[in-house]
């Protein structure tokens, strides 16, 4: 499964290379907060996504969107900050035990509190304009840019990376978490709501896989050896969130890996797709599903290396 990918999360990409309009209502609708609501009051959570893209909200996106994502950090930073006051005093009651008498707990209460000061403060450098090189990567529930084909046009929106299936509610999606990969030998039959139906597209740089090494769970990152980015192929729904707001979901197809990703031990691998299939890809039909076979078949082939993941 691809639990994890390095995307384009910037639009103007999608904007440059293939002439897409950006959906920024539907943006709008996933960082929206109701007039006069604190954005964190427990009712809403914040929308996840790469910073990356948040980045180019920021400086790109039109002057609504802007300030909602900035009403987001402002509130997310108070609470960071209120995060690393109360463990920064829990560590130190902890290190004040210590000194008297050793025990378990506070020992534990030390590492603690250390890992959550550490994580806040990375979060803290990250909303106050620190980069990382994670700041475009991807997880099931993580929103992404995706590339579609409306009515003619070039569509690029933003889509939850998990896919909920036509006719699926939010209780059945929590049955099935592994939605975010829609495997190339289930798109006739599991998937068949979707594939001919609705193909979406994303730019993407690399992909993450767990792997056991020495007996250890171990994340490596796949990338082409000659640098080339892949126009990944997806599938993707249109339904509502809980809120009753549009939410857009897709899965990235996955198929048998080459010969290198199944040495270093796994068994799936994304489908890079040709650039000159894009209009085919994205202009399917349910009477073509052959033809649309074939582009996962006759695609990119990129020769993967890999690494551990930082």
């Amino acid at each position: 499964m691809c639990y994890s990918a390095l995307v384009h999360a910037e639009f103007k990409r999608y904007v440059r290379q293939f002439g897409a309009r950006v959906d920024f209502d539907a943006y709008l609708q996933r960082y929206r907060i109701d007039e006069g609501r604190d954005p964190f009051d427990g009712k809403r959570k914040r929308p996840r996504a790469p910073r990356a893209m948040e980045r180019e909200l920021l400086a790109e996106g039109p002057p609504e969107l802007a300030t909602l994502v900035q009403r987001w950090d402002a509130a997310e930073t108070a609470q960071l900050e209120q995060e690393v006051f109360t463990q920064t005093r829990r560590r130190a009651d902890a290190e004040r035990k210590l000194a008297a008498k050793e025990t378990k707990k506070a020992r534990d209460d030390v590492r603690i509190a250390g890992d959550r000061i550490e994580r806040a403060k990375a979060r803290l450098a990250n909303l106050k304009g620190a980069s990382n090189r994670d700041d475009a990567r991807i997880y099931p529930q993580t929103l992404c840019p995706v590339l579609v084909v409306e009515e003619g046009q070039r569509v690029v929106r933003p889509m939850r990376y998990q896919c909920r299936l036509p006719g699926w509610t939010e209780a059945i999606e929590r049955r099935y978490p592994g939605t975010y990969n829609a495997r190339r030998d289930k798109l006739d039959t599991s998937w068949r709501g979707v594939f001919g139906h609705t193909h979406g597209l994303v730019i993407a740089s690399a992909f993450y896989e767990h792997v056991e090494r020495d007996g250890r769970n171990t994340v490596l990152e796949f990338r082409p050896e000659d640098g080339r980015d892949m126009l990944v192929a997806c599938l993707y729904t249109r339904c509502t969130d809980s809120d009753g707001r549009p939410l857009y979901t897709f899965a990235a197809v996955t198929d048998e890996p080459p010969a290198e990703v199944a040495a270093a031990g796994h068994d799936r691998c994304i489908v890079p797709i040709r650039a000159d299939a894009v209009d085919a890809w994205l202009n399917p039909s349910a009477d073509g599903l052959d033809a649309l076979h074939g582009v996962l078949e006759d695609r990119e082939r990129p020769v993967y290396g890999h690494r551990m993941a930082a």
